[in-house]
């Protein structure tokens, strides 16, 4: 007997690591043990619908997500949860097609940024790059 299809795949964004699974199932979307429709805020909530949406009922319909994540702030942690979907569901699906319209909609579906925020720099009162200011009296 064959092993069902599962799929696993892992999305950063600044330092907030969330980690996909996806498996065949009935369409449930549970975010650290919190259902989608449940999740805070709105925002967030919208943001993640997206990748289902280009995925489409069709896919989305017929499998259960299921996403841990942590580290970082609410939108981080969003970008990171749309990224790791994405991720997972074009490798559940081996779909070029699927592949094709994530990136023609928002690259940041697929593609990690690595962007992070700067380091303070010493004599700067806590800053990445302003100089200090000079004081002649």
């Amino acid at each position: 007997m064959a092993k069902p299809k599962v799929s696993h795949a892992s999305g950063k964004r600044k330092s907030a690591v969330a980690r996909a699974t996806v498996r065949l199932g009935k369409g449930i979307l549970k975010i650290n043990s919190i259902p989608l429709h449940l999740y805070e805020p709105e925002i967030a909530r919208l943001r993640i619908k997206e990748a289902l949406a280009i995925a489409g009922p069709k896919v989305t319909s017929k499998v259960n997500i299921k996403v841990n994540v942590k580290g970082g702030g609410w939108s981080s942690q969003t970008e990171a949860v749309r990224l790791a979907i994405a991720k997972a569901l074009v490798d559940y699906t081996d779909s070029e097609k699927l592949k094709k319209e994530y990136l023609d909609y928002d690259r940041h579906l697929l593609v990690a940024d690595t962007r992070r925020k700067e380091t303070r720099k010493p004599m700067t009162h806590s800053r990445a790059r302003a100089k200090r200011q000079k004081s002649y009296r």
